[in-house]
């Protein structure tokens, strides 16, 4: 008997994250799901880190590992050696520019919106997603346009939310620089991290011919990938719930051993990859908050690294003088009719210096407070006490499951989440092999809340007409608890 979309989930953004959950959602009849996925911008499966046209823009994992689907590992490295151009890489350990990667995320989608499917399982609605409500029969979502939408469950899954600008002379970070910068003026990146390097790397391929500036607290750069294997950890050796300090120290003790046995450091820090969300989730509170202050920056530079050849056009820009580090705080910023005035005092000094800017690119990275977002939807969400921050306000609270948590702490029966936007509960949930693994989990979770109304075989139902009523088929009541 064929299964019917009995059920329909809106997916709120669409990129890497919705385009996943999409698919999962799909790939798999017996689910009994149609999908609607929302994004406001013209193409799908893009984001702010795949739709940049730059090819020095590259992924910063392996081929190898990006495949989409968590059971064909190597999905994604046939898909690029079949394409029409070849491959543009030797081998499965090559980084491949990110814009391929979003040209082979939006062909997921093609099966389930081609005109062979009748009819489409998908439907991508292209527009911005201002209000959601839920209620005991299902949610609505409406869209700038006035248009709404009305399914069962909604994921929101908008990925990582830019700064709202703050700076004079600020410029989007994810936006071409030759759109927004003189050639000859003094840049002053904000942040060290990958979108420092992105923005680099697009200023040079530019021309651009003024002074680079990067500034952040510790002035560190992010490492480079070589090829190494990771390191074997078993489960039992991991000091799972210890403090922060203590765990810290276990970790560079690992280090230290395999490094003196002729190892690579970052086979250990890879080894660690499959336990980390565990480890954040049995992390204290307190260890937590310390870790964000005073550890992480290090963490990031270590476990997401660049591409070797990523890391060589850095290194010559950086010894021509082109690109500077600054390990500083910016301590005032006066606007001026050339742009800025930026005072600023090194770390472990006290006196401060000024530097006379064109231009400022906020890429100190995602937005901290997901309060302070500009995304009107999680602002309406905010508003109605659908959703509430997590205790250190990185991210909207969410269950185990990833269903939403009001601001009543009770878990939603029909709004979930997904990527970046838990990071509050997952913390590495920012990478495709963590996202990837996310979304077929929750995709068989809505599945087995409820199983489909399948009408039988002689119902009036099919014979050309819909199926029954969504609501029919609605989220059993009981099913979490």
């Amino acid at each position: 008997m064929s299964h019917f979309a009995t059920r329909h989930a809106i997916i709120v953004g669409g990129g890497a994250s919705g385009v996943l959950l999409a698919y999962q959602l799909l790939q798999n009849h017996e689910f009994g799901f149609r999908v609607t996925l929302i994004e406001r911008r013209a193409e799908i499966g893009r984001g702010p880190a795949y739709h940049t046209s730059n090819p020095e823009h590259v992924l910063n994992v392996r081929a190898a590992n990006m495949s989409a689907l968590p059971d064909d590992p190597d999905h994604f490295w046939r898909w690029l050696s079949n394409r029409a151009a070849g491959p543009q890489c030797p081998d499965p350990y090559c980084f491949v520019p990110r814009r391929a990667y979003g040209d082979y995320l939006a062909s997921l989608t093609t099966p389930f919106t081609s005109s062979e499917s009748a009819p489409p399982r998908l439907t991508i609605v292209h527009g911005q997603c201002v209000d959601l409500v839920e209620d005991a029969a299902g949610v609505t979502v409406t869209l700038a346009d006035g248009s709404r939408h009305v399914g069962d469950v909604a994921v929101l899954a908008t990925g990582n939310e830019s700064p709202v600008a703050k700076f004079p002379c600020d410029a989007d970070p994810w936006a071409p620089p030759a759109t927004a910068v003189d050639k000859d003026t003094t840049v002053l990146i904000l942040g060290t991290g990958l979108t420092m390097i992105d923005y680099v790397l697009s200023l040079l391929r530019d021309g651009h011919g003024g002074q680079i500036v990067a500034m952040s607290r510790r002035g560190l750069l992010a490492k480079a990938h070589r090829r190494t294997d990771p390191l074997r950890i078993d489960e039992s050796d991991v000091p799972f719930g210890a403090s922060a300090s203590r765990l810290l120290r276990w970790l560079r003790g690992r280090i230290d051993a395999h490094m003196a046995a002729g190892g690579d450091w970052r086979s250990v820090i890879d080894a660690v990859r499959p336990y980390t969300q565990r480890l954040w989730h049995e992390l204290p509170l307190a260890s937590r908050r310390r870790f964000l202050e005073h550890a992480r920056a290090w963490w990031d530079v270590h476990r997401h690294r660049t591409a070797p050849e990523v890391e060589m056009r850095l290194t010559q820009a950086l010894a021509a003088g082109r690109l500077s580090l600054l390990a500083a705080k910016v301590t005032g910023i006066e606007p001026n009719a050339s742009g800025a005035l930026v005072r600023y005092r090194r770390r472990g000094q006290r006196d401060s210096a000024s530097l006379q800017v064109g231009l400022i690119v906020d890429c100190t990275g995602i937005v901290k407070d997901p309060r302070g977002t500009g995304n009107p939807v999680i602002q309406r969400l905010f508003e109605q006490g659908l959703v509430r921050t997590d205790a250190l306000h990185i991210g909207i609270d969410i269950a185990d499951d990833c269903a939403v948590i009001n601001r009543n702490g009770i878990a939603s029966r029909r709004l979930f989440a997904v990527g970046p936007l838990t990071r509050a509960a997952f913390w590495e949930i920012v990478a495709i092999p963590d996202i990837r693994n996310q979304c077929a989990e929750l995709a068989a979770r809505l599945a087995a809340i409820c199983d489909p109304v399948i009408p039988p075989s002689d119902s009036p139902a099919l014979d050309g007409k819909a199926p029954l009523p969504l609501a029919t088929a609605a989220i059993c009541t009981d099913a979490r608890e």
